[in-house]
């Protein structure tokens, strides 16, 4: 371990092809047959022996096909090339002794089929151990749910994997390669204080909009870059990200501070390609909150959608699709169970859910619309989903 609280490097190994996170299907649901094999499955699994007995966050990553628990020295630490499971036990009211669930699987932009298919398969066989009480997340790295990234005081996310070694940022990149982190913060629901976030980029000038901090490692020089919208707080971060590479390194190399439009600027912006910063890109939200309804009452599976918006539209004998992308500190997508809903309502809900959202993404663009998906049963709704419906 490093002065980070990052693993050593490790040989690399050859990658899995990769394929696109946003596509992975969660639903896994089948027969009741099925659903009594994964739930004894569940409890031989040794990484459920603790699972949510206590308030508090656990983490596991996939590794291979199998559940390795994440040490918690790393908590807030992921890497781009691994699938993991998080759960949050809490109690919903402190003075009652039941526990309550939030649980999500987080992949990363460079994690294989078979690591994001595990990490899936083993969220529901862990959700089934829970008695299929949580609330299910589907996290997508760089999209992930306010809910999710309130669970840790910093969200830092690398580059590399359980597969290709890990990623040892406090040592020097190989020669003619450059590592570059962008820093940024944002407001999460029920946090006064912004979040802070480290991830790590393409070192290049697409990587760079208005608003962040950037530090570049060339080996022998660490280069940190103020935008002008930039907040005190981020840049102070970024510089104690600089000190911890230069500290690991013994001051084997050079820190230097640029601010935009100050001396120098342009060196750290021809590094990348660029000759002045990007502005801020702001995505175009839906105009409007949607609801669907699932439904196999007439024999046939029917997908439409249904209005208003609202508590009182849901029904227990179905199941529902709510996209809340016009909701920006939301823009997550619903799939919400009714009790007395029919075995195939409850196998296809996530994955009309999961197939409305690619579709909706082909149509308008990857920006304006939910990213994450979260999956509940009658009687565990969440508060955004509450309020989302106008409740």
């Amino acid at each position: 371990m490093n002065a980070l609280g990052l693993p050593r490097s490790e040989p690399l190994l050859t990658r899995p092809t990769k394929y696109n996170i946003e596509d992975s299907n969660i639903a896994l649901l089948g027969s009741d047959l099925e659903k009594q094999v994964r739930q004894r499955s569940g409890d031989k699994e040794q990484a459920w022996e603790s699972a949510g007995r206590e308030p508090g966050v656990q983490i596991w990553r996939i590794e291979r096909f199998a559940v390795k628990e994440w040490p918690k020295s790393r908590y807030g630490y992921f890497y781009d090339g691994d699938s993991y499971i998080v759960l949050h036990t809490y109690k919903k009211d402190k003075d009652s002794e039941e526990l309550s669930y939030d649980l999500h699987f987080w992949l990363g932009a460079e994690t294989s089929q078979d690591e994001a298919g595990t990490a899936a398969y083993k969220t529901v066989e862990l959700d089934d151990h829970l008695g299929g009480n949580p609330v299910q997340y589907r996290e997508v790295q760089g999209y992930e749910s306010p809910r999710f990234l309130s669970y840790f005081p910093h969200f830092i996310c690398l580059r590399g994997g359980v597969a290709s070694g890990f990623h040892h940022v406090s040592s020097p990149p190989a020669d003619n390669t450059r590592r570059l982190y962008r820093i940024s913060a944002i407001q999460v629901p029920g946090h006064a204080a912004p979040h802070l976030q480290i991830r790590e980029v393409p070192a290049d000038g697409s990587s760079v909009v208005q608003g962040d901090v950037y530090v570049l490692d060339i080996g022998d020089r660490v280069w940190q870059f103020n935008t002008r919208g930039s907040t005190g707080k981020v840049r102070f971060k970024a510089a104690e990200f600089v000190q911890s590479l230069v500290s690991e390194r013994e001051g084997q190399c050079e820190p230097t501070v640029y601010d935009e439009g100050g001396d120098g600027a342009g060196v750290f912006l021809s590094e990348l390609g660029l000759s002045s910063v990007p502005p801020a890109h702001e995505p175009t939200a839906s105009s409007e909150t949607t609801l669907f309804r699932l439904s196999d009452a007439s024999g046939d599976v029917t997908f439409e959608r249904v209005a208003p918006p609202a508590l009182s539209t849901l029904s227990s004998d179905d199941a529902f699709v709510l996209d809340d992308s016009a909701n920006r500190a939301s823009q997550a997508l619903y799939v919400w169970v009714g009790r007395n809903a029919s075995l195939t309502e409850r196998r296809l809900a996530l994955q009309y859910g999961q197939h409305y959202l690619y579709q909706h993404r082909r149509g308008g663009g990857r920006d304006g619309v939910a990213k994450h998906i979260v999956k509940m049963e009658e009687g565990q709704e969440t508060e955004a989903f509450l309020s989302a419906l106008g409740a």
